[in-house]
């Protein structure tokens, strides 16, 4: 069981700390943001940030620390790249995202206990993906959203998922099921989008 719970926390911190590098690349290379969320890039940083503290401070669940710092960082990135693509006002938004998702746990935190605020913490993991997956429907075509983000998402959530059905962690648990459900919205949005290859003519 030991080894299982460690592969299983190698392969949600690879998945988590790498989700967001086709994304940032994807930003980079086109320079087109159709479909991406300012208020989910908010969300991320807020929510990742709230992971980091609470696998600080929750006995057993430090493995959570490493994918949340990167996670920070790198969806920190995205919201420079979205400043510069879109101008500075999508600071608005973004800062909307942070605190709208970043205060939730702050009351149970200081009120209740860990416990309760790591509970409300894993709630919130499937609501963060949720401004993304609006963001993706409101968008005709959301050329901006990468795919293979959204797919590693959807794994690293399972995984997650998974983990926290062993190990006993209902933050964990509960975060995992409602990650899987989002990000799996989102990927079902981007097939039905995805532009068909044109049909070769018969020479």
């Amino acid at each position: 069981m030991t080894y299982l719970l460690t592969f299983l926390v190698v392969v949600a911190n690879v998945l988590g700390a790498g989700m967001i590098v086709p994304q940032v690349s994807r930003l980079r290379r086109t320079r087109v943001s159709l479909g991406v969320s300012a208020v989910g890039v908010g969300v991320g940083i807020a929510q990742n940030l709230w992971w980091v503290t609470y696998g600080l401070q929750a006995d057993g669940a430090f493995s959570i620390v490493p994918v949340s710092v990167a996670g920070t960082v790198l969806y920190g990135t995205i919201a420079v790249q979205l400043a510069r693509i879109d101008g500075l006002h999508v600071a608005r938004p973004i800062l909307t995202g942070f605190l709208g998702i970043g205060v939730i746990p702050l009351i149970p935190y200081v009120l209740v206990s860990l416990e309760a605020a790591g509970l409300v913490i894993g709630l919130l993991y499937g609501v963060q993906f949720a401004p993304a997956a609006v963001a993706a429907f409101r968008t005709r075509q959301p050329v901006g959203v990468s795919a293979a983000t959204w797919s590693m998402a959807f794994i690293e959530a399972l995984v997650w998922l998974v983990y926290g059905l062993y190990s006993g962690d209902p933050a964990l648990t509960v975060g995992g099921a409602g990650g899987a459900f989002m990000s799996g919205v989102i990927l079902v949005r981007l097939a039905a989008v995805r532009p068909r290859a044109r049909p070769r003519l018969a020479l």
